[in-house]
């Protein structure tokens, strides 16, 4: 099992953990490993995996390239020599990338809040890009004026500045609140047995296990760019966020 640190330190830049498992590339050229634990974000629930570098004493630094979840173990796809089982290595994240998904998945929620407070449609599905993103709601048909109107409308919550806490919940709490499940399938895992609650004071709580920015301040301007119809029941809103948060 590996131990994700960005599950209660999501602005861990840095870490150190000893390798439990390597498996060298069918063609010799790189590799995968494993840690026992990492702050590097491993692909899911709509969000891409972090890049960044793996160091260890020998003054060998590999690219990882892609991260993974299998099972209870996270794999680190690495573009170099693989460290020996044992050895101490140093993660290092790169945290341009992440922090701009940071801002884009914490913008997919107060997405989520709006259309959940106002119409009580729930999420069909969704992906995310550094500062893009699009969001499917179980819409049919979309109301008038809608994007105009959901726009304004994250904007100003994301002007208000509303803090951003995580906590945890044993699964059997957290699963009877229906309000914190925002997808239209209940997607957590039977194995998971205490729930990661990602909380915008006073505006929105979700069931999440991804990262996000302390503020809704820190988000930027968000600029809806496209609704789109994905079939009966099914519409899609892709947006755009500024470059930084002063945008």
């Amino acid at each position: 099992m590996t131990t994700q640190l960005y599950l209660t330190d999501q602005n861990a830049q840095s870490f150190s953990s000893a390798v439990v498992a390597v498996e060298p590339a069918d063609d010799g050229d790189g590799g995968r490993v494993q840690l026992a634990e990492t702050a590097f974000y491993a692909t899911g629930g709509g969000q891409p995996h972090d890049t960044g570098t793996i160091a260890w004493d020998n003054g060998t630094s590999v690219t990882v390239t892609n991260v993974r979840k299998e099972g209870a173990v996270i794999w680190h796809t690495v573009d170099g020599p693989l460290p020996a089982v044992g050895e101490t290595v140093s993660g290092s994240i790169d945290w341009g990338r992440r922090y701009e998904l940071m801002r884009t998945h914490t913008a997919m929620h107060i997405l989520c809040g709006v259309i959940w407070n106002e119409y009580g449609v729930a999420v069909t599905g969704g992906n995310m890009e550094p500062l893009k993103a699009r969001m499917d709601f179980a819409f049919d048909p979309l109301p008038d004026g809608f994007a105009e109107t959901v726009q304004a409308a994250v904007n100003a919550e994301i002007e208000a500045g509303r803090s951003i806490e995580v906590s945890f919940l044993p699964r059997d709490t957290a699963v009877v609140d229906e309000d914190l499940i925002r997808t239209k399938v209940n997607m957590i895992p039977e194995s998971v047995t205490e729930i990661r609650v990602v909380d915008i004071v006073g505006f929105d709580k979700q069931a999440d296990g991804g990262t996000h920015v302390a503020s809704t301040a820190e988000v930027g301007t968000f600029t809806v760019t496209k609704t789109e119809s994905k079939g009966k029941g099914n519409k899609r809103l892709r947006f755009e966020l500024s470059a930084s948060a002063a945008d």
